[in-house]
């Protein structure tokens, strides 16, 4: 379960499957998709630290386009590569790291009135280190050979999420709003990672009983097949 309906997903991958496939036609490599991505986001973390916050939801949203193209790029031109997941989600990561360290800069600086500081900056960690652990969750399942993209709150959902009310709102009447929206992500944040060992725990617990039927006739009917040549 996400918190985006599935038309709209369909709906804004057939709005960037055209551009995909032009930018691949181009020449342009996912990679380079990627590291303007994370330029862009880092650019934001940057915005919001100076208390543009108008501009730094701007360039959230806008990293947010550059993560689904190069994925889409790669995939439609067939240049899918294991460095390429790798080169994603590493600069996925070193990006979000940027956006929270703005935004907690932000919160420190005046942001919020001076009560609320180290609720936000609290709130700020929170929802920094669980999203890392909701990618990194998923990442060490599918080392495993498991799926996992399971979760309320998955990386679309967390751009849209903090960049769209802040966009139009900024961070509201003394950094209300923003103060709400990422105390919200942190929740949403650590719901999706106990969803996702759930999930595994899951799958994992119905493979055991398989594995153990597969290998019960291996060890039945001492005096027949086990113990021929004997």
């Amino acid at each position: 379960m996400t918190l985006f309906p599935h038309w709209m997903q369909r709906s804004l991958d057939a709005v960037l499957a055209p551009l995909a496939r032009s930018l691949g036609a181009s020449g342009v490599s996912p990679n380079a998709i990627t590291t303007v991505g994370t330029l862009v986001l880092v650019g934001s973390g940057v915005a919001f630290a100076a208390a543009q916050v108008r501009l730094g939801a701007l360039l959230l949203l806008l990293s947010g386009v550059c993560d689904m193209l190069d994925g889409k790029v790669a995939r439609s031109n067939g240049l899918v590569t294991q460095f390429g997941a790798f080169y994603d989600s590493t600069l996925d990561r070193i990006g979000e790291a940027a956006l929270f360290l703005g935004i907690a800069w932000y919160f420190v600086s005046g942001g919020v009135t001076g009560g609320l500081a180290p609720l936000a900056m609290a709130m700020t960690f929170i929802a920094a280190g669980a999203g890392m652990i909701v990618s990194y969750a998923r990442a060490r399942a599918e080392g495993l050979g498991l799926d996992c993209k399971v979760g309320i709150a998955q990386r679309a959902e967390r751009i849209v999420g903090l960049g769209g009310p802040t966009l139009f709102f900024s961070a509201g009447p003394r950094g209300y709003l923003l103060l709400t929206l990422v105390s919200a992500l942190a929740v949403l944040n650590v719901i999706t990672v106990i969803q996702r060992i759930v999930h595994v725990y899951r799958i994992t617990r119905e493979a055991r009983p398989e594995a153990s039927r597969r290998a019960t006739p291996a060890l039945a009917d001492p005096v027949g097949k086990g113990r021929r040549g004997t």
